[in-house]
């Protein structure tokens, strides 16, 4: 007990002053570190810009589905739409599975038989 004799308690209010400083540095160390790490250039190897361009194409696999797609004049709306997109993308739309079932009860292999057939219309 007589070691603080002299000395007055510490206020609350030094120690909320010690901790916002001492939250703000660290804050401000972050914030030179992510400004330091965003200006260094990519890796070697790493793929540059971004979006979709810096997406690379896998090997081309075999298509399950080789029959052409119905033409999009036979059908209206958005069934033509849908038709004209299927023509522009069938290497996407092999890879998907349809969930409908057709694969089991109409021999489809993939989303894209169901544009081969008349059936994506239905």
């Amino acid at each position: 007990m007589g070691r603080h004799r002299g000395r007055p308690a510490p206020s609350r209010g030094r120690a909320w002053y010690r901790w916002g400083l001492g939250a703000l540095v660290v804050l401000g160390a972050g914030g030179v570190l992510l400004a330091w790490l965003a200006q260094a250039p990519p890796p070697p190897g790493a793929p540059g810009g971004s979006g979709l361009a810096a997406v690379q194409a896998g090997p081309a696999v075999a298509r399950r589905e080789t029959r052409p797609t119905l033409a999009p004049a036979l059908f209206v709306g958005k069934a033509a739409l849908a038709h004209q997109v299927a023509r522009e993308i069938p290497d996407t739309l092999d890879q998907l599975y349809c969930y409908c079932e057709c694969d089991k009860h109409m021999g489809h292999r993939s989303l894209l038989s169901c544009y081969t057939d008349g059936h994506a219309a239905t």
